[in-house]
């Protein structure tokens, strides 16, 4: 599974100085941080009624873009796939009331 992700982390990686011309992640992060973050909200709100309406095939393409749009925006602030392992890893095993409650 990560590895599709460290995929497309990678790629979004590697787009990031280049010419906005060349690619639609190249557009979307020299828009800067906040266009990033907007479009991951919309892709999220589509995942949502997705979601709420039961379609499958739909909600995995949205989810999917959900997916890219969040490494795009992390990509945007600096925030590798990495760190967000690393903190889930940080995370193994701990009940998720636990978690919630110590932040």
């Amino acid at each position: 599974m990560t590895n599709a992700l460290t995929r497309l982390a990678a790629t979004i990686a590697a787009r990031k100085g280049a010419d906005p011309e060349s690619s639609w992640t190249a557009k979307l992060l020299a828009k800067g941080p906040e266009k990033c973050a907007e479009k991951f909200g919309e892709e999220a709100v589509e995942a949502i009624i997705e979601a709420v309406k039961g379609d499958k095939a739909k909600l995995t393409t949205e989810a999917a873009d959900v997916l890219y749009h969040l490494l795009v925006m992390l990509a945007a602030r600096d925030v590798t796939l990495q760190d967000v392992l690393a903190e889930l890893d940080k995370r193994a095993g701990t009940s998720g009331l636990a978690e919630k409650a110590a932040r």
